[in-house]
């Protein structure tokens, strides 16, 4: 009945309009009269996506509607063939207020929408696989980001998306996450920046961004029902720091509330998270969005400032109008989200009449792609420096699954429709290396046999992705290696990795397979027997284990995974024609239990969809006991022994360090140093600044924490470039939770100059003027936490 009754309310306000009754027009009248000219019902549903049909015109509460709402299971990928074809949702369209529709499309590494259309053979429309975020985050390079946004951008735009549903921010916590191939560090700095230049490049088009998933989304095993319990201070120095950065520095149009709770609330039913932190202490003045069906108290949603529910249900609706009326939701927050809604539409291309193309320079972004792909790999090792290849290298062994079916990004909605994805093996064929075609053969058909066995089910639709991982490593011809190490000049072998949303990673995703350890050991042992090399490729979204084998071959190039020009951007650098400048933004622990959290985290866990939550440890409950110790900030200070460091990356030349200089001016430090090649080749080099606070009575910290960083242009051999870093006073504070301040002791403050966590070039010392900032006393912990301590 109460959908009727929303159908006959609409009904009604069509017949007024026909009797000549002047009605607001959005964009020619004042937002809030055409606020006030909209019906409840028509409020109701401006707050609530058009469902999965994305069909404006279906009236909710008839036939046709429910059975658009119904044609499928609403899952994690959403998607709608309404306006754009393949977008993630709409909003709401009311014809009679002039108020359109705009829409929302996935995702980080590039716009996921549709490429093929219906009544439309003739066309493609298929858009370009960019890096993804780690391998930008891994770049150290806000300038270089920015442009790749502004390519990412471009196709939003001209493909008639509003809005993209990225960047993915959340804090990589733990490996195994299976999503942190989306997001960009274990540290909330480089987490901040990264996204901002992100947010700027995507923005500068016209179009919007969502930085999600707002917040402590850090595990994919039952992420609509998990409760983080988190303490204050974690959440505001390591969980939300991102977050405020990218939004003080880009002001992205739009944020995506999680599916998770946060120490008992829904994020996207918490007013606390959503309009106290948000809105009140960080100025945001953009809409908030749900996460595709997250929730359960949709009144509660509207109420806490979480102006659009998507991808929309009827009974959204329903329950929404049924608060108001009963005076549960007051009328005048649900206004408040329908202004915020409007205020995006204001923005949007589409309401501005914006004749977008279909045709974006696909090519270009390609070359925007290959390049970029490239300042994100990170060389892990390279003994005697064998990488950039000789040049007398002429006849090369290509091993491993992955090198023939590579990898460009992560799976769900993080993946892109693109029309290709170049293999190693076709972008060595392309620099015109000679491949041994004898293990080319053998590879080949073992890869088209395990596809076709490992073909998804019938039906499986969007979800596909959960079946299409990459194909496991195959057997060595161990009885083959010695003659192939005789014909050919050096050994390529590709370890490959993939995850995505929905699940998180499992130890023998994390740890090699005896196999893939197999084909390492023995490749090395035939071919250094003969004195020729090895190089190792990791073709992986997120941190595998490498302490156990990295001695064994003579480089590893970590090519995380570059998008659809992945093969290409490796050749360039394994031939010299780009030099890899890249550096980690997390940790490479010795062991995965190595991690705090990894004692509260879901290893190995295989959850049942849709089973009941009973407070089950890092299923239903989450306890963040290690604190503000994430990433580097415990193993530095713990003494703990890595694999790789964060920060750590090689180059093709070698960098010296001198003139390092602190001063001040204002409540500003600056860092001056001179960074010089002294190498024989041309490179890139990234300096980190950490700071380390004097000891403290009321607080416990860190070694030291990572507050500012840059990167050099490609300087040549001999060249100096002189880098600034800026740290403000308040950049120095941690977060006092008795007080419920951000507090800067006064003190004496070491400032280190950095290659890597663990590789500190220069220590400058300065005196530090206290400062501190009161904030609101929210997000407590809903249980107790036994907090690890130094």
């Amino acid at each position: 009945m109460r959908s009727k009754s929303i159908i006959l309310s609409l009904s009604a306000l069509a017949l007024l309009c026909s009797c000549g009754q002047e009605v607001p027009q959005l964009g020619k009248s004042k937002l809030d009269k055409v606020v006030a000219a909209m019906t409840l019902e028509e409020k109701a549903s401006m707050v609530v996506g058009c469902g999965r049909a994305g069909q404006t015109q279906l009236v909710p509460g008839t036939p046709a509607y429910e059975a658009a709402q119904n044609e499928a299971e609403f899952g994690t990928i959403g998607e709608t063939q309404y306006l754009v074809p393949g977008a993630a949702g709409i909003t709401r369209q009311i014809d009679r207020l002039g108020i359109p529709s705009v829409v929302l499309a996935d995702g980080p590494a590039g716009l996921r929408i549709s490429p093929k259309r219906e009544g439309d053979s003739l066309n493609t429309y298929y858009c370009t696989h960019f890096p993804i975020g780690t391998l930008l985050a891994s770049t150290w390079d806000q300038e270089l980001v920015e442009e790749v946004g502004k390519s990412i951008g471009n196709e939003v735009h001209e493909y008639g998306v509003d809005v993209l549903l990225a960047p993915g921010m959340n804090i990589h916590r733990n490996p195994l996450c299976g999503r942190n191939f989306e997001y960009y560090s274990e540290d909330p700095v480089v987490t901040g920046k990264i996204a901002a230049a992100y947010v700027r490049g995507i923005q500068s088009n016209d179009v919007g961004t969502s930085i999600k998933h707002f917040a402590v989304n850090s595990q994919e095993t039952n992420r609509k029902g998990d409760d983080a319990i988190v303490s204050q201070r974690a959440l505001r120095e390591i969980y939300l720091k991102g977050f405020e950065i990218a939004i003080k520095e880009s002001d992205p149009w739009t944020v995506m509330s999680s599916y998770n709770l946060a120490n008992g609330v829904y994020t996207s039913e918490n007013p606390e998270l959503l309009t106290t932190i948000l809105r009140d202490e960080w100025g945001y003045k953009g809409m908030v969005m749900t996460d595709w069906n997250s929730g359960a108290n949709f009144p509660a949603q509207v109420h806490a400032g979480n102006d659009l529910i998507e991808p929309g249900h009827t009974e959204q609706m329903e329950a929404i109008i049924a608060a108001v009326k009963s005076g549960e939701l007051a009328e005048a927050d649900l206004d408040r989200n329908v202004k915020k809604i409007l205020g995006l539409v204001l923005r949007s291309p589409r309401f501005n009449g914006y004749q977008y193309s279909d045709k974006p320079d696909l090519k270009a972004h390609a070359a925007v792609t290959r390049q970029s792909a490239t300042e994100g790999m990170v060389l892990l090792k390279n003994d005697d420096d064998v990488l950039p290849l000789a040049s007398d290298i002429k006849k090369v062994a290509v091993l491993g699954a992955t090198s023939y079916d590579f990898i460009a990004g992560g799976t769900g909605s993080g993946n892109v429709n693109r029309a290709y994805t170049v293999s190693l093996l076709e972008g060595l064929q392309g620099a015109g290396y000679e491949i041994d075609s004898e293990i080319q053969g053998i590879y080949e058909t073992y890869i088209k046999t395990e596809k076709e066995k490992n073909a998804p089910p019938p039906g499986a639709g969007a979800w596909a992705f959960l079946f299409s991982r990459n194909v496991e490593e195959m057997p060595v011809p161990v009885a083959k290696l010695s003659s192939f190490a005789a014909s050919n000049d050096v050994a390529l072998i590709t370890i490959g990795r993939n995850s995505g949303e929905g699940a998180d990673r499992k130890t023998d995703n994390f740890n090699l397979k005896p196999v893939e350890q197999d084909l390492i050991a023995k490749t090395c042992e035939a071919f250094h027997a003969v004195g020729k090399k090895v190089v190792v490729v990791l073709n992986i979204g997120g941190v595998i284990e490498t302490a156990s084998w990295k001695e064994r071959p003579d480089a590893i190039l970590l090519a995380w995974q570059g998008g659809q020009e992945g093969g290409n951007s490796v050749t360039d650098v394994l031939k010299g024609a780009a030099s890899p400048s890249g550096k980690l933004p997390m940790t490479f622990p010795m062991d995965v239990y190595d991690h705090p959290s990894s004692s509260n985290f879901p290893i190995d866990l295989t959850l049942e969809r849709g089973a009941a939550p009973s407070g089950r440890p890092n299923v239903d409950v989450t306890l963040y006991e290690e604190d503000i110790y994430v990433g580097y900030r415990y193993f530095d200070s713990f003494s703990v022994e890595v694999s790789y460091p964060f920060g750590y990356g090689l180059t093709y030349t070698s960098f010296e360090y001198g003139n390092a200089a602190i001063s001040k001016k204002g409540d500003t430090f600056t860092v001056t140093v001179d960074v010089k090649n002294i190498g024989s080749m041309p490179g890139k080099e990234v300096v980190q600044l950490y700071a380390a606070a004097p000891d403290s009575k009321a607080l416990n910290k860190p070694e030291k924490e990572l507050k500012a960083f840059a990167k050099t242009s490609e300087l040549q051999p001999g060249e100096t470039q002189t880098l600034s870093l800026n740290v403000k006073v308040s950049d120095l504070a941690s977060f006092n939770e008795s007080a419920s301040a951000w507090i800067t002791d006064a003190g004496s403050y070491n400032f280190l100059i950095g290659a890597s966590s663990r590789d500190i070039k220069a220590t400058l010392a300065a005196d530090v003027p206290a400062w501190s900032q009161s904030v609101n006393n929210v997000l407590a912990p809903s249980q107790p936490l036994n907090r690890l301590s130094r």
